[in-house]
């Protein structure tokens, strides 16, 4: 059982609530289930108030659903896809037809793994430039059959080793960006897990983009990003928490289109809530999206992607104007 730290205090509770439940002829059931509901108030009040190393922590949890597992909860006649037709199957990349709620799509995750061995085969997520081939590949076929298009996105990033980069990782990722952009069908994207940089981008190109509750979206790790900044990885809480990688921060700032609720405590704790979450979200936006003209949806995608991201001007003359002022009074003080 993996028990993260803010969760200790539950686990204890719950530990004394079952053993009170086994003593009957003390415990009346009234006071069990007064118990019970201080509780489920303790659970509320926890995760109301995670910190963002807590909700990355969820979102890296070993029992969190993978993307072969919502495949197979929510597409039935699933037949996968292999290879890239140039160099090699990325187990890291998986990928098929199938139907949801009776429609047709093409769907493609990236798969962590879920012990060691299979960890190891799919190369903990990280795809090599054969699996956003492979990637491509699937989405080109889609277009061709007017299929629409589901990413699940759960990527640590890039496989970022010498032989990744021999068989050009960066170039194979760019013209991902670059095709997706051009596509001719709903590209429907979900960020189920870790969303990281450009690993996560090579199929994260869409019309509509949903992100579970705990999951995160960045350009880089919080270790990364300590490392780079601080020269420490321990400072990975306070990277996070900068960093603004959370569904909401996103969805402020018009990065992702909406928020897929979890369970209390993560989806962990009740998957078939979640499949069922994420599965609606799927098919409300086939919905939204299926009825608009193929010229008007890549237009549509292509300006949804030109307006991410702004900066203030004015804040800019400000920084700039008081920069130029500490360098005369640094100068004045010289003299």
């Amino acid at each position: 059982m993996t028990l993260l730290p803010h969760e200790k205090q539950i686990y204890e509770y719950e530990n004394t609530l079952q053993k009170l439940r086994m003593q009957k002829e003390v415990w009346a059931e009234k006071e069990i289930a007064s118990l019970e509901k201080k509780l489920h108030t303790l659970k509320k009040k926890l995760y109301a108030n995670l910190s963002s190393w807590d909700r990355i922590q969820i979102c890296r949890h070993p029992k969190r659903p993978h993307a072969s597992d919502y495949i197979k909860a929510m597409v039935s006649e699933f037949v996968e896809i292999h290879g890239d037709r140039l160099y090699a199957d990325d187990p890291a990349i998986v990928m098929g037809t199938g139907y949801i709620e009776g429609k047709k799509y093409l769907i493609i995750g990236q798969e962590k793994g879920k012990d060691t061995d299979s960890r190891i085969y799919r190369n903990f997520g990280m795809p090599h430039p054969e699996g956003y081939r492979k990637a491509l590949r699937g989405m080109q076929l889609a277009e061709k059959f007017n299929i629409p298009i589901v990413c699940l996105i759960d990527t640590p990033g890039a496989y970022p080793g010498l032989a990744a980069e021999e068989r050009g990782q960066g170039w194979a990722i760019a013209h991902n960006l670059l095709s997706m952009s051009g596509l001719k069908v709903p590209i429907i994207i979900v960020v189920i897990g870790e969303g990281c940089s450009g690993g996560a981008l090579g199929i994260g190109v869409g019309d509509t983009i949903g992100m579970l509750e705990h999951s995160y979206y960045s350009v880089i790790s919080p270790e990364g990003c300590a490392s780079i900044l601080w020269k420490d990885a321990g400072k990975s809480a306070e990277a996070a928490k900068t960093l603004k990688l959370h569904a909401e921060d996103l969805q402020e700032m018009q990065i992702i289109d909406q928020i897929i609720s979890e369970p209390l405590g993560g989806a962990h704790h009740d998957r078939e809530k979640t499949y069922y979450n994420v599965k609606a979200f799927i098919v409300q936006s086939r919905e939204t999206l299926e009825g608009k003209n193929p010229i008007t949806l890549v237009e549509d995608r292509y300006r949804k992607f030109r307006k991410m991201g702004s900066f203030d001007e004015h804040s800019t003359q400000q920084i700039n104007t008081t920069h130029a002022d500490e360098t005369i009074t640094q100068s004045s003080n010289s003299k």
